[in-house]
């Protein structure tokens, strides 16, 4: 039999890399509360379902991505992930700054936001185990409870390595320019704005987000999974 590992094994909340059944009728019913998320696939392509790994590795992956473009994310986690034990709790703490740092290339801060994650794995704070199971909202704030996540992370983690329909990454800089394209909006809408805007999408935000990120890369002439 073989070690399955608690922080990577893949439980019932795991989004499976094919898009599942429940996509294309919230596609309909998104389109009904905001038509103007209809016209995005007839002009950007089909949406590609990107997912994430379940557990530590998903969360170390968004750790990576934060306030930093996809293209540079991409090429940390290429680095931090090929670092023997890096994606296991303790593999990570046992990696100095020369490593996490130096080596993969995270900032002095991303890697204490990141040995912060490996501890609240260790000592129970956080049991992806149980995470599924929860409400949106206290699975964000149980994420981001940890110091240096916050809802971002906490979003990003939900929606790519769960696959939760509802819900909407706080302060995402390019779902946020999308916005204001595809919306026709003066300016790029601030974090707090644009969540309140989103409440109308529920419960399909996780779409609605997909869509605006989709949305963008074809504005900026990005192929889908450029930067992924």
């Amino acid at each position: 039999m073989p070690i399955v590992d608690p922080f990577i094994s893949l439980p019932c909340g795991y989004a499976p890399p094919s898009e599942p059944a429940w996509v294309r009728p919230g596609m309909v019913a998104l389109g009904l509360l905001e038509p103007r998320f209809a016209q995005v696939e007839s002009r950007a392509g089909p949406l590609p379902w990107r997912t994430r790994a379940f557990g530590f590795p998903g969360v170390l992956r968004a750790i990576c991505g934060q306030q930093i473009s996809n293209t540079a994310a991409a090429a940390i986690w290429g680095r931090l992930s090929a670092l023997p034990g890096a994606l296991t709790p303790a593999g990570l703490l046992a990696l100095d700054d020369a490593a996490l740092c130096g080596g993969a290339g995270l900032s002095r801060p991303k890697a204490a936001h990141a040995r912060s994650l490996a501890q609240a794995c260790l000592d129970g704070r956080l049991d992806f185990a149980a995470l599924p199971a929860l409400p949106d909202a206290a699975a964000t704030a149980r994420i981001a409870a940890i110091r240096g996540l916050g809802p971002w992370t906490a979003g990003i983690y939900l929606l790519f390595a769960e696959g939760r329909p509802d819900v909407f990454p706080h302060g995402d800089v390019a779902m946020a320019a999308g916005a204001a394209h595809l919306l026709g909006l003066p300016a790029r809408p601030p974090p707090q704005a644009l969540s309140a805007m989103a409440l109308a999408w529920s419960p399909w935000r996780s779409l609605a987000a997909r869509l605006l990120w989709h949305h963008w890369r074809w504005v900026t002439g990005r192929r889908a999974g450029d930067g992924e």
